[in-house]
């Protein structure tokens, strides 16, 4: 019995080296390569569009920010679907300057629904005006300086989806929401930064990205509705050989929950979003992985099954032991410490982990956050336990039934403000 534990915990640990040791090399290419970068020679015409749903506190300001941007105005137009909205979140946008379209659908919600619902809209009532792309935004957002011009130079290159780099304008909240920015932050660095820099493709994370207006055309509309459709659209672009771009000087910022009901309630959307994707596309992402020997498809599938899923396996495995190892305890006593051992090295080792992918992410980004010095050391180390929670979110989600639901967002200020504390 002791040396079938030991061999299951051994090959716990060779598969997550095995599967996941390529994201350690995207830390190296990280570190000593510099972010592809290119120049345009047209600027290009574009729609921002915006999902809201009772967001009258802070969608005045993220169109602040994009009516801000240096960029020529005849060349950058600004929609927003209000939907299901019970505020004045419409009459709010208008008067800051958008077009504004009004949605109402109690059967068919969530922000893939909108998006589809906005494009159809805008191909129907602006169709002729050449608009060749649009930026998604959340309402919460905020756009630094550049940001569209920066996406322009990265669109200009051939790129037909790009990302960018997502910051948080209350990233020193609590734990919560730094646990929430750190990851983002990493993910921008030391994810699509790398892929970018390997030629590979990256991923988009939920808003401030671009999607070529053609690209929509050709799919008839958006047609990504499970729970994650930033993560449905990007395994999509993948398994239909199109690479999606990051763009480093792009940065949005947008505002992170601050209490652990609305996180949990956000990452089990997340947790069965993903769920739902890996059940819809693993296949085909395995297939390609083989057949055209793409990595982006190795990549993609490693994005839908988490690290976590493995330390959650070692100590599912290591519990059930356990447990059984207090059931029958006198004929068992001697396998429950081997069975605690190794609950205790998979905490660590993951603890260790994440504590270095944080400690890493908030050195090499220490001045592109406000945030008091103390409180970015700190968050360091509770860095690993914000991540731990998904153990428990990730159970939940596979067997609770989830629906999509707003988050609420209450941080209004300008980009202005935002860009000073992280001056």
């Amino acid at each position: 019995m002791e040396n079938f534990i030991d061999y299951f915990n051994w090959t716990i640990f060779v598969l997550f080296v095995v599967f996941y040791a390529y994201q350690a090399f995207y830390i190296i290419v990280a570190l000593s390569k510099k972010s592809i970068k290119h120049k345009a020679e047209k600027e290009h015409k574009y729609a921002a569009v915006i999902a809201a749903r009772n967001e009258s506190a802070v969608i005045k300001y993220l169109i602040d920010s994009i009516r801000a941007q240096d960029y020529p105005k005849d060349k950058l137009s600004v929609f927003v679907v209000a939907d299901n909205c019970t505020d004045d979140t419409a009459q709010v946008a208008r008067d800051a300057g958008a077009i504004v379209y009004e949605r109402f659908d109690n059967k068919l919600v969530g922000k893939g629904y909108a998006l589809d619902y906005i494009f159809r809209k805008i191909e129907e009532d602006h169709g002729d005006e050449g608009i060749e792309a649009y930026m998604v935004f959340d309402a919460d957002n905020l756009l630094a300086p550049g940001f569209i011009r920066a996406m322009n130079d990265e669109y200009d290159a051939g790129y037909k989806v790009l990302t960018s780099y997502r910051n948080s304008k209350n990233y020193g909240s609590n734990w919560i929401s730094a646990g929430y920015s750190l990851w983002y932050l990493r993910e921008s660095v030391y994810l699509n930064n790398s892929r970018m820099i390997l030629g590979t493709s990256c991923a988009i994370s939920g808003t401030g990205f671009l999607v070529d207006a053609e690209l929509i055309r050709n799919q008839g509309g958006w047609i990504h509705h499970l729970l994650t459709e930033d993560i449905e659209f990007s395994t999509d672009c993948i398994l239909h050989d199109i690479k999606i771009g990051y763009c480093a000087d792009a940065m949005v910022y947008d505002e992170q929950p601050i209490t652990f009901e609305q996180s949990w309630k956000q990452r089990l959307r997340w947790s069965k979003g993903f769920y739902q994707v890996f059940g819809h596309y693993s296949l085909g992402l395995i297939k390609n992985i083989f057949k055209k020997k793409r990595f982006a498809c190795y990549d993609m599938l490693m994005t839908l099954t988490p690290a976590v899923f493995v330390t959650l396996g070692s100590l599912l495995f290591n519990g059930i032991i356990a447990l059984y190892a207090l059931y029958d305890f006198q004929s068992m006593k001697h396998i429950l410490p081997i069975a605690l051992q190794a609950i205790g090295a998979a905490l660590m080792n993951g603890y260790l982990t994440l504590f270095i992918v944080g400690a890493l992410t908030t050195f090499t980004e220490w001045k592109k956050f406000s945030c008091p010095a103390i409180k970015k050391i700190l968050y360091m180390f509770t860095f690993p336990i914000f991540i731990y929670t998904y153990v428990p979110i990730s159970i939940v989600a596979l067997f609770k039934k989830v629906h999509w639901a707003p988050i609420k967002h209450q941080v209004a200020c300008s980009v202005d403000e935002v860009c000073r504390e992280n001056a």
